[in-house]
C-alpha cells in the first residue's frame, strides 16, 4: 500500500492498481511532465488512468465503487486493505464526478417536469451567487499578484481576504488600506467593484429596475477584459430567470447554514473523529447547496 508522499513541488506520482497481476499488489510509479509559468502557475500533464490528487488508479477506484454498491465501506476497505479515510476519499471523488454530470441540466429538467410552474419557483441561492463572484475576484487577484511580484510590486501581498471581507467588518486602519487598493488602477479593484455592483441586484424590490440593473452590469462585466468575471457574468445571464425569482420568493439557505455551523462547531470542538458528522457535512456541502456553473 502506498503511504509516502511525493517530494514538495514534484510531479512524481505513485498509485495503487487493482490486484490483477496474479493477485499480487501492483504499484505504478509515474512522473508526468510538469512546467511552471509566471502567468499561469504550475501545470502538470493529466494522467489518463488516474485523477489528480488520487492515490489509486481509475480502474482500482471503479472496482471499489462497484463493491460498495453491494457492501459497506468498512467491509470493502477490509477486503482491499484500505483505511477508512482512503475508502471515503474514493467515494468522495465518485460523488464529485456525479455532481459534475448533474450540472449538465438533468436535475433542473426533472424539477421542471415534476413541479407545476417550476420556472417561477426555482430560486438560485444568493449566497452562492456571491461565492461565484468572490471566486472570480480571487482568480483575478492571484493572476495579477503573480505578474506584479515578477516586477517587484508587492501591493497585493497579504490582501486575499481584504477582497472577500465586508469592509464594514474591518477596523479603521484596514479600511484605510483597503480604500487605497479599491481606488487604484489594479485589475483586482475592478473585479471587486464588479462583484459588489453585481450583488446590488438584491437591493431591488421591483423586477423591471432589477432587470435594467443586471443588463447594465452584464454589459460592463463582459467588456471588463477580466476573463473570470466575464465567465461568471455569462453564467449568471444564462441562469438569470431563476436568479430574479428571488424578488418574488426571497428565500436563502441561511437557516440551514446556521444549523450546519452549529454542527460544525460540535464536530470541531467536541468530536473531531466523529465520522457520521463528518460524512453529513461532506454530503451537505456537495449535494444541498450547488448551483450549475454552465
Amino acid at each position: 500500500m502506498f503511504r509516502a508522499q511525493p517530494p514538495p513541488r514534484s510531479s512524481s506520482r505513485t498509485l495503487l492498481a487493482p490486484p490483477s497481476t496474479c493477485q499480487y499488489q501492483t504499484i505504478l510509479h509515474a512522473s508526468p511532465p510538469r512546467t511552471e509559468c509566471t502567468q499561469h502557475g504550475v501545470k502538470v500533464v493529466k494522467l489518463p488512468w488516474a485523477e489528480a490528487g488520487a492515490r489509486f488508479t481509475a480502474l482500482f477506484e471503479a472496482l471499489a465503487i462497484e463493491w460498495m454498491k453491494a457492501s459497506s465501506q468498512k467491509a470493502v476497505a477490509q477486503l482491499l486493505g484500505l483505511s477508512w479515510h482512503e475508502i471515503h476519499g474514493i467515494q468522495e471523488r465518485a460523488v464529485q464526478r456525479g455532481l459534475e454530470r448533474r450540472k449538465q441540466e438533468p436535475y433542473i429538467d426533472s424539477v421542471r417536469e415534476h413541479l407545476p410552474a417550476a420556472e417561477k419557483k426555482i430560486v438560485f441561492d444568493k449566497f452562492h451567487i456571491a461565492k461565484h463572484l468572490g471566486e472570480a475576484v480571487d482568480q483575478v487577484r492571484r493572476k495579477e499578484h503573480r505578474a506584479l511580484k515578477a516586477e517587484g510590486d508587492q501591493r497585493l501581498t497579504g490582501t486575499k481576504y481584504h477582497w472577500l471581507r465586508d469592509p464594514a467588518l474591518m477596523d479603521s486602519e484596514q479600511r484605510r488600506e483597503f480604500l487605497q487598493l479599491r481606488q487604484s488602477d489594479l485589475k483586482t479593484a475592478r473585479a471587486w467593484a464588479l462583484k459588489e455592483t453585481g450583488m446590488a441586484l438584491y437591493n431591488y424590490v421591483y423586477e423591471k429596475p432589477a432587470r435594467e440593473h443586471f443588463q447594465w452590469w452584464h454589459n460592463w462585466a463582459v467588456r471588463s477584459r477580466l476573463a473570470p468575471m466575464k465567465k461568471v457574468a455569462s453564467m449568471l445571464k444564462r441562469r438569470f430567470e431563476n436568479i430574479i425569482t428571488y424578488l418574488t420568493h426571497p428565500i436563502t439557505n441561511a437557516t440551514s447554514e446556521s444549523i450546519n455551523a452549529k454542527i460544525l462547531f460540535v464536530y470541531r470542538v467536541r468530536a473531531p473523529e466523529n465520522r457520521p458528522v463528518r460524512r453529513y457535512l461532506y454530503w451537505k456541502d456537495k449535494l444541498i447547496n450547488s448551483i450549475p456553473d454552465r
